[in-house]
């Protein structure tokens, strides 16, 4: 806290309302606006783009720079040097392990991948046909029954061993979902794979059969994990603490985040990328598209292009790109007509005056789509991919906020409805 203090003046109150300025590490301060309710008011700011709800240590993101700091490390840094379970470690402790305490929380996490049977069978219960993510909204719920007795939200060791169990089984239960809708059986997790090699295991390996996984592929998986691990406070991770804040099973808080992200507005740009690249259909009609795009009468748009958080170029961008370009060359499919259709608009996108003049570069979800798509992630897989990473984010965002002290969150509305009237009598 400064010594700073902003003063609010209202029509109608003869004295100034005094309201302290709480600083920041980097980035805006804050103005506490707390004691204005006395005065009879409440602030209004509708999606709460101005409103900083918590304090926290986690992330920061400085959108106009094109900054993503995870406990101050650029994720630029992390996504090259580290790796997911190392990253993890990093969000839900603040720092970088020490050699032994990475192999211990290794350890841990595979200890804890494989997934109760009636977690299982809920995931069976559900039509093939149904909507992945919601299955797994399902599943990770179902883990709050699985689990409820033993997790006690006020003890460290029972948080801890719970970032141990949803870590671990995201993987399971994410893979189990992809196999469930394709009608195959489970596979179970093996314990000689890494973190993401697991996961492709599980997802596309053969019953039976030994693990046969591309390394070039497991890296660029574990870099997509990398790269949603955390996004400061969007909407699912202020989801996740603001049903957290009534004390609720930690699994039902992050299922609670779940169906969040399914929404389109949230965890779908990069299913929408690939969405685009199919009605676009072939290289030549990039150029009428891209004309459309132009047109702000069109209501047409180029999904993956420019980033609601970074005004300048997404950080997470650039590693993605490199790694897209590796698993092509991997798989071979320079040519493959769809991927023809992203690298010529990437080439637009980087090349365009238009493009460049409004800063609309290609950003983390361009990328990661077409990785996706390369290696065979049905397109309505893509979010569950998304939540598997992000789940540890909303996590530590939890474990944060219930290792302090804390309020149960109740916003307020500007209320525009009837005044009080009388029921009509009979």
């Amino acid at each position: 806290m400064t010594d700073k203090k902003a003063h609010l003046t209202i029509d109608g109150i003869d004295s100034t309302i005094d309201l302290p300025i709480y600083a920041s590490s980097v980035g805006p301060d804050v103005i506490d606006v707390t004691s204005i309710t006395k005065n009879g008011f409440f602030t209004f700011d509708p999606g709460f783009m101005s409103t900083a709800s918590c304090e926290s240590k986690i992330t920061f993101i400085d959108g106009d720079e094109g900054i993503l700091l995870h406990r101050g490390y650029p994720i630029e840094q992390l996504a090259v040097s580290s790796d997911y379970l190392e990253t993890c470690y990093l969000l839900l402790n603040g720092e970088l392990p020490t050699p032994d305490q990475k192999a211990e929380f290794v350890a841990a996490i595979k200890a804890n991948a494989a997934v109760d049977q009636t977690v299982a069978n809920v995931i069976k219960s559900f039509k093939r046909e149904a909507h992945p993510m919601a299955i797994l909204c399902s599943a990770v719920a179902a883990l709050a029954a699985v689990y409820n007795d033993e997790i006690d939200i006020t003890k460290p060791e029972s948080r801890k061993q719970t970032a141990y169990r949803l870590i671990a089984q995201m993987p399971t239960l994410s893979a189990m979902v992809y196999r469930h809708r394709k009608g195959l059986d489970f596979i179970a997790p093996d314990a000689s794979l890494d973190y993401a090699e697991n996961f492709l295991h599980m997802t596309f390996g053969e019953a039976g059969k030994a693990p046969n996984v591309s390394k070039t592929i497991a890296q660029a998986m574990d870099r997509i994990f990398i790269l949603h691990a955390d996004h400061e406070q969007n909407a699912s991770t202020s989801t996740v603490r603001l049903s957290g804040s009534s004390g609720t099973n930690p699994f039902a808080a992050i299922a609670a985040g779940i169906s969040t992200l399914w929404g389109p507005a949230h965890g779908g740009a990069n299913e929408a990328v690939l969405e685009m690249l199919e009605e676009i259909g072939t290289v030549e009609n990039i150029e009428a598209c891209v004309a459309r795009a132009k047109d702000k009468t069109s209501g047409f748009r180029l999904m993956g292009f420019g980033h609601r958080v970074y005004k300048n170029f997404d950080p997470r961008a650039k590693v993605m790109k490199q790694t897209c370009d590796e698993v092509l060359g991997e798989l071979g499919l320079g040519n493959s007509p769809l991927l023809a259709i992203a690298k010529r608009l990437e080439q637009i996108a980087l090349e365009d005056p238009y493009f460049i003049s409004k800063k609309l570069y290609p950003n983390v979800d361009f990328y990661s789509g077409i990785i996706m798509k390369a290696i065979e992630i049905p397109t309505e897989m893509f979010t569950v991919i998304f939540a598997l990473g992000r789940a540890v984010g909303w996590y530590s965002h939890w474990d944060e906020m219930v290792s302090t002290s804390y309020k149960i969150g109740r916003p307020r509305q500007l209320y525009t409805g009837s005044v009080k009237r009388d029921y009509p009598k009979k």
